[in-house]
């Protein structure tokens, strides 16, 4: 095998563009959250549809503060599935609130409306306070939104999504993720739009937008930039609350405004990238493509693309893996479910059949590299690669049976 070329998983596509508006605000003497960050919310605003946006310094961050702005206290519950980063329950456990996990759904990985259905009623029937929903848009595919809501509304639950990987992506109802109600978005470094670390909160809760503005830095009334720009309002503020240090500082929210503005670029190469994969695999022996419930070939362009994922024969997914890294091609795993996870494992005595499709679909799952610079060269590379792995787990397992 040919391992002279390094395939990575993931590749920032990082221009001059970007550089030169780092330098710039490195060159400007103001580093920390201004103007930059301002305007980057404005921009999210007009690109998303949403009403407010607030920059934050991860999507961790912006969870953790809308569940707070939400009102989740000690004791209640957030309705989630388990398959999904660790952050999206961490944040939950941060308020002493617990995650309610619910299962995927059979043809995709975000969660089950029907399973959602039912933990809502068995939650209600045990007297348990069931406070957020938070959906999670696994690999950039929309959860199906329509249906959650109306779950929501019969329950008066609120809605909180999860929106690290769907930028740009749109629901079941054809608006844009961020465009209604609250969403919070990532700018990891491997993310479609970066900023590096950070991330955003689109909502159209004034109040909950005016929470959390509040409560990014420290509680303080008032933001940093007015308080040096206008003459003795640096020390003349009040703490209001006793909040976080959550704030997007200008240097990262300068990179990802030259990012935003070129989302929908490299949203195409994505889906140009992904659809080759699926041209090529789609119905290749020993793989299985799972798009979920109500996506097909005509809408695949709602999908964010953040993540291509296969199933394979779990009995041979490692060995798979193992192989293409020999040849030089980095891929990964998202993600072993959090109720599997040794923390949720011993606090709420969770089991792994508890979620049983969660459970089947991570372990034969393995996400392929999927990045604006990946190259078609690197790409047929990658799935010639994938096929030989396959063709020979599958002559091995038919040579000892």
């Amino acid at each position: 095998m040919n391992d002279s070329v390094e395939i990575p998983f993931a590749r920032p596509d990082i221009g001059d563009a970007e550089v030169e508006a780092v330098v710039r605000v490195l060159k400007s003497g103001w580093l920390t959250t201004g103007s930059e960050a301002t305007s980057f919310e404005q921009e999210f605003r007009a690109y998303t549809g949403a009403r407010h946006a607030v920059a934050v310094s991860s999507a961790t961050a912006g969870l953790h503060l809308c569940l707070e702005a939400m009102g989740v206290q000690a004791g209640d519950y957030v309705a989630l599935s388990p398959y999904t980063f660790a952050s999206s329950a961490e944040v939950i456990r941060y308020l002493g609130a617990h995650p309610l996990f619910v299962d995927i759904e059979a043809d995709g990985y975000n969660i089950c409306p029907d399973a959602l259905d039912r933990a809502l009623d068995v939650a209600c029937t045990d007297g348990r306070t069931v406070r957020v929903i938070m959906p999670v848009h696994m690999a950039g595919k929309a959860c199906s939104m329509a249906r959650i809501r109306d779950t929501a509304a019969r329950y008066g639950v609120q809605v909180l999504e999860d929106a690290a990987h769907a930028l740009p992506a749109s629901d079941d109802t054809g608006a844009r993720i961020g465009s209604r109600g609250t969403a919070v978005f990532s700018f990891y470094a491997n993310k479609p739009v970066t900023s590096a670390e950070g991330g955003m909160i689109a909502t159209d809760d004034e109040d909950l937008a005016k929470r959390v503005r509040c409560m990014r830095l420290h509680g303080i009334d008032r933001t940093v930039w007015d308080r040096y720009r206008v003459p003795g309002a640096g020390w003349a503020y009040d703490v209001v609350e006793a909040g976080y240090k959550y704030n997007l500082p200008d240097v990262l929210a300068s990179l990802g405004r030259v990012q935003l503005n070129r989302a929908d670029e490299t949203h195409a190469r994505r889906h140009a990238l992904a659809e080759r994969y699926a041209h090529a695999l789609d119905k290749e022996p020993g793989i299985e493509l799972l798009t979920g419930s109500g996506q097909t070939p005509e809408d695949s362009r709602a999908h964010a693309w953040h993540l291509f994922m296969i199933c394979v024969d779990p009995a041979h997914r490692d060995d798979i893996i193992a192989y293409l890294a020999e040849a030089g091609i980095a891929c990964s795993v998202h993600y072993r479910p959090l109720h599997m996870m040794s923390y949720y494992r011993t606090q709420y005595g969770t089991r792994a059949e508890d979620c049983p499709r969660a459970r089947d679909r991570f372990l034969g799952a393995i996400s392929l590299p999927l990045f604006p610079g990946l190259t078609e060269d690197e790409q047929d590379r990658v799935i010639a690669t994938l096929k030989e792995a396959v063709s020979r787990s599958r002559g091995s397992a038919g040579a000892r049976s």
